[in-house]
């Protein structure tokens, strides 16, 4: 397709390549220096979306980060990208984005059908709608429409196939922004010496000057800008950061800044990250962000082809592109005069210049040169209505002390109601603002902050009071750190003369029903405002939140100002009385990926494997992280799912005998003479009293009495103890000991060092566990001369020789069970030993879902599900451990009176019902159909199908729980629809009196 708005000469696009792009479905061509907008309007497209909430037709409004309207979806695939504002999309060869929230199509959307209903969906309809009927069922009924009607774009389902980096850096000034002022600044600072980091939301340099025709110290801006960009290139202390978006002001001068390296590539090369995330820290911020437009609200006055009026000089002389034939321009100030004059030499045809302003006001050198080239000029009236579908074709314009309106045709309407200073960085950074009555904007309070905002970004609007405001700040900025007096003198350019700015924020309509939109992005329009404010919603942050206003990817940056201001009217009150809404970084959205950076995935930590990792992989293993641990979850065989494993092999273990692999246990090994001692103060139990040669669990404890974790600790001679953790708590638990001895008690004499990797281990459970170890071990492991929970030296038979080996009796499965714990270089041989004595009998790996399954039916805890951050011991059936005749952490606390309560959530063991399944992390309720709100009586904690009680088990803290034994409750879970009866009992399902483990 032709770009018939193209004009022939002009801006900053080379027109001697072609680049060829898609938007639904439809190929274009541009050229390099376009962004996507401005390839579509060169080629006469104006409606590229659709309105969030009423799917009315929008267009092109914008030309930078401010844009509400045209948002995009970006390419395809595993790199596909929602809600890309296309105002800022750098145009390349085979670029493909598709327009979003519409269905099936842009041009015929069924979604539009909201806006008949639209006297249905007023400001915060969601809170009065979806009421009926009462019952809790009822918005189960409503979510899936609500969910699919939510959002625009839709995010990739593919894994991001990009990287990301971070970097840090120091700088003496750091100058936000790289227009006029920024540049001015920039430039003042780095000659006075100071290291300069200078950034840029934009490719290239030189902001409201890019494709002007001002001219700068006797030059023209563009050459003023090339010179000024060159020699600060050259400073070796100064860093030019473009396509670098400055996104948050934080605590001590950090600021984070978003640079895109490959966006506006066609293939990214590898050895670059799609994205880097900066963290400067700065001595001074110069502020040089800008000014946004904002627009006046007026019935359809969301019609594609209706544009800022700033957004369309953009379009006209950076990107050498008509944005219309005939154009009425709608304005309370000077700036949308350059505008007219702008479109006036690209052959657009100015239909009319409507200013709010008495014709006493129009005293400005814009205005008077729109007057000498014979203009037309209708000034004190306003524009009351736009007429068009797809694309604005005509406006009603009527005197604003009231008369007949007359009816001008035009294809582009060009809107500018003022100008408010781009001061969400400065407010993020703390800084205080106060509304300008001459401006009708709030700009930035003069403070001591290490923060200046110069030029419009500080309310000093003009090519000259920008370069003057930059020079003289940037000085400034670098006063403490001159390495010589001389100062480049302070760019010139010539002052033009301005008028005043007539504020006027909406025009009433004239027919009922005509919506004035204030907000482009989420539909809001001034009836929604002048709703909530009649509901009560008189703050500024309920109207934000009741009606949206100011909550979209734009965050309000042309509306918020529009919407503030009318809530002041409706409420008889000043707008510094409203004042703002607070400003929270993002400044623009940033990329997720660019937040964890290289930091994701398998990287810089490494993974931990076990001696018999390559045993696992050899037979089959699935796998599961626990911790950075590569653990076996199951050994499924041919044409069998990971679950069914799962059972199979939890099955074998209770019936014949089966192996785990458990080397990923912390092991800490304790000695020295006050080593008993010290348990006893970490641990809720005595330890001083263990024999030599024995085993005892262990429960530890937080400060504050929260169970911190568990695992069994062994006696291997006077003064030497081998403590086990859980895998995921191992460094948590090494570094509390730690701590303790050093900080707390540094007079125990107990040396603490952490073994887990020396160790390779394996647990033999089942009925035929001693069968197997009587030809592995040579030990006697009868019962009577190694009882459980008892510990001895022995060597294993294996292929190779013996192997010296430390075996345990001690079971986390609830049969009768060994640990066999072998050096790490002795682990393989011996878990092909274990293998071997044990295939008589029937036994068979299991992994870590089969391991899960016989502690549920065993009752036992584990960090995390059940010892969660809140339980204490009592809460788990534990409190027979904590020892009176002894103190240890955490125990003065276990008195406290909320720790007591008799409606405590306790553990239980939960039996599922009528053979249903148990949802996945349910709730527990008494009545699942109770009116809401329908009060929690606890929730699952883990559970499982029991292949060896052949039910559905869960594991609960239920309230007052040990009490409740044979009640019948409900495990609920709403987000899966699903709910199933279940009956409360003890947590232990498996022989409750442990005779199988001491068999």
């Amino acid at each position: 397709m032709t770009q018939s708005f193209r004009l022939p000469a002009g801006g900053i696009v080379d027109r001697s390549r072609r680049f060829a792009f898609e938007f639904d479905g439809t190929h274009y061509e541009g050229h390099p220096g376009d962004t996507l907008a401005s390839a579509l309007l060169a080629n006469g497209v104006h409606f590229v979306a659709r309105s969030f909430k009423y799917h009315r037709p929008r267009g092109i409004h914008g030309a930078g980060s401010e844009e509400p309207n045209a948002l995009v979806q970006l390419s395809r695939g595993a790199r596909t990208e929602p809600n890309v504002r296309a105002t800022t999309a750098e145009l390349f060869d085979g670029l493909v984005a598709a327009s979003q929230n519409r269905w099936p199509s842009l041009a015929v959307d069924v979604g539009a059908l909201s806006g008949a209903l639209s006297r249905f969906l007023p400001a915060g309809f969601y809170y009065k709608t979806f009421m009926w009927p009462p019952t809790p069922k009822a918005w189960l009924r409503y979510e899936h429409f609500v969910r699919a009607a939510a959002g625009m774009g839709r995010a990739a389902s593919e894994s991001d196939p990009d990287r990301y980096e971070h970097h840090h850096a120091h700088c003496d000034v750091l100058v936000i922004g790289g227009g006029p002022a920024g540049l001015a600044a920039a430039r003042a600072a780095a000659a006075k010496g100071a290291r300069v980091v200078v950034c840029d939301e934009g490719p290239w340099w030189g902001g409201s000057l890019l494709g002007d025709d001002a001219t700068i110290d006797g030059g023209r801006a563009a050459e003023w800008i090339a010179a000024v960009v060159q020699w600060l290139a050259a400073q070796p202390d100064v860093t030019l950061l473009a396509r670098s978006t400055a996104f948050g002001c934080y605590d001590g001068n950090l600021v984070g800044i978003l640079e895109r390296i490959t966006d506006h590539l066609p293939a990214p090369p590898a050895h670059l990250p799609r994205q880097r995330l900066w963290k400067i820290r700065a001595h001074v911020i110069v502020l040089a962000s800008g000014a946004h437009e904002r627009s006046i609200a007026y019935a359809n006055n969301d019609l594609p082809g209706t544009l800022l009026a700033g957004a369309a000089a953009t379009y006209v002389k950076r990107y050498g592109v008509r944005p219309g034939t005939r154009a009425v321009v709608f304005t309370n100030n000077d700036s949308a005069y350059a505008t007219a004059l702008a479109l006036r030499a690209a052959d657009v045809a100015i239909a009319a210049i409507v200013d709010a302003r008495p014709e006493s006001q129009l005293i400005g050198t814009l205005p008077q040169r729109a007057r000498a080239l014979g203009l037309p000029i209708v000034a004190e009236s306003a524009i009351t209505g736009a007429h068009g579908g797809k694309r604005v074709e005509a406006v009603d314009i009527a005197p604003l002390a009231g008369g007949a309106a007359r009816r001008l045709d035009c294809d582009l309407v060009c809107v500018s109601g003022g100008w408010n200073p781009a001061v969400q960085l400065f407010s993020q950074a703390r800084g205080t603002l106060r509304y300008d009555d001459a401006l009708a904007a709030f700009v930035p309070e003069s403070s001591r902050l290490p923060i200046q905002p110069v030029g419009a970004a500080n309310g000093r609007f003009g090519l000259a009071a920008a370069l003057s405001d930059g020079h003289a700040e940037g000085v400034a900025a670098a006063g403490g750190t001159a390495a010589a007096e001389s100062v480049i003198a302070a760019p010139r350019t010539d002052v033009e003369r301005t008028g005043t700015v007539r504020v006027l924020w909406g025009v009433p309509a004239r027919n009922r029903g005509d919506k004035r939109f204030v907000d482009l992005q989420d539909d809001v329009t001034a009836a929604d405002i002048a709703l909530a404010a009649r509901e009560g919603y008189t703050s500024v942050e309920h109207l934000k939140r009741y009606t949206t206003l100011g909550m979209g990817p734009d965050q309000g940056k042309t509306s918020n100002m529009v919407g503030l201001a009318l809530l002041a009217e409706l409420t008889g009150r000043s707008i510094p009385d409203v004042g703002t809404t607070t400003f929270r970084p993002p400044y623009t959205p940033v990329t997720l990926g660019a937040f964890p950076g290289r930091e994701c995935g398998a990287h810089v930590e490494p993974t931990r494997y076990s001696a018999m990792h390559d045993w696992h992989l050899e037979h089959g293993a699935r796998f599961v992280n626990a911790g950075l641990w590569k653990r076996p979850h199951s050994y499924p065989r041919p044409g069998e799912s990971p679950e069914d494993a799962a059972n199979r092999e939890a099955k074998n273990v209770r019936t014949n005998v089966g192996v785990v692999d458990v080397s990923t246990l912390g092991k800490i090994e304790l000695q020295g003479k006050d080593a008993a001692e010290f348990l006893n103060r970490v641990y809720i139990n005595r330890w001083d009293t263990l024999a030599v040669g024995r085993c005892r669990y262990g429960v530890m404890l937080r400060e504050d009495g929260i169970v911190l974790d568990d695992g069994t600790t062994s006696r291997l001679a006077a003064t030497h103890y081998l403590m086990t953790t859980t895998t995921a708590n191992a460094v948590a638990v090494m570094q509390h000991l730690e701590r303790l001895l050093q900080v707390d008690w540094p007079d125990l004499e107990v040396r603490v060092a952490s073994v887990t990797e020396q160790w390779a281990a394996a647990a033999v459970s089942g009925p035929r566990a001693r069968d197997v170890l009587v030809r592995l071990v040579d030990i006697d492991v009868s019962n009577a001369a190694f009882p459980f929970l008892a510990v001895a030296e022995c060597r294993v038979r294996a292929a190779a020789g013996a192997i010296p080996a430390r075996l345990f009796r001690m079971s986390y499965s609830g049969e009768l069970a060994y640990e066999i714990h072998v050096p790490a270089d002795s682990g393989r041989a011996m878990w092909d030993a274990v293998i071997a004595a044990g295939e008589p009998f029937g036994l068979m790996p299991y992994g870590t879902e089969a391991m899960s399954t016989l502690r549920i039916e065993k009752g036992h805890v584990v960090i995390g599900p059940e010892a969660d951050g809140r339980t204490t011991a009592d809460d788990l059936g534990m409190s027979k451990l904590v020892s009176p005749a002894k103190w240890c952490i955490g125990k003065p606390l276990l008195d406290r009176p909320a720790l007591k309560t008799a409606d405590r959530w306790q553990l239980v063991g939960l039996t599922a019902q009528d053979g249903a399944p148990m949802p996945r992390a349910a709730k527990v309720v008494a009545d699942p159909d109770r009116a809401l709100p329908n009060p929690m009586q606890g929730h699952v904690t883990s559970w499982c199908w029991s292949p060896n009680r052949d039910a559905w088990i869960a594991l609960a803290l239920v309230a007052n729980g040990r009490a409740r034994h044979g009640e019948t409750l409900w495990a609920v879970s709403p987000l899966a629809n699903a709910r199933v009866r279940v009956k409360v009992g003890p947590p232990c399902f498996i022989d409750p009196d442990g005779e199988r483990l001491r068999a």
